[in-house]
């Protein structure tokens, strides 16, 4: 009998993990900066500034690049590897398109509207305003 498998959270997280942390690196990387001791308080916050105020969008594109080839290459590891294949099983990709693009935007307000600012307030990079 051929089984399918289900789509488990451990499949969301493993194509969301990485396009979310690459979409963030724009607050992550001052604030690495600064715990491994490789910058003072004032050059993370100033890059954090430089970095989010005006490169943001391109962290965003490259994390959206990336979560699109990471759900390519879980497609074809699933065995849909060409357009046949995917109309066959529109339900079952479009599902999963769906559940993973709305994880990773939840996932990225979270990680860096929350942690990641709350961490860098913590620290003394930035103030928290709202």
């Amino acid at each position: 009998m051929n089984k399918k498998q289900p789509f488990f959270s451990k499949d969301v997280l493993k194509i969301t993990g990485i396009p979310v942390l690459l979409a963030s690196l724009c607050c992550v990387s001052p604030l690495v900066l600064f715990f491994l001791g490789l910058g003072s308080a004032a050059v993370a916050g100033s890059l954090a500034d430089v970095l989010y105020g005006q490169y943001k969008w391109w962290f965003r594109a490259l994390g959206l690049l990336a979560l699109a080839v990471a759900t390519i290459l879980y497609f074809r590891k699933k065995g849909i590897c060409t357009f046949d294949q995917a109309k066959r099983r529109r339900n079952e990709v479009m599902n999963t398109v769906l559940v993973v693009t709305i994880v990773s935007v939840l996932a990225y307000i979270i990680w860096l509207y929350g942690i990641v600012h709350i961490i860098g307030a913590w620290a003394g990079l930035w103030s928290i305003t709202y």
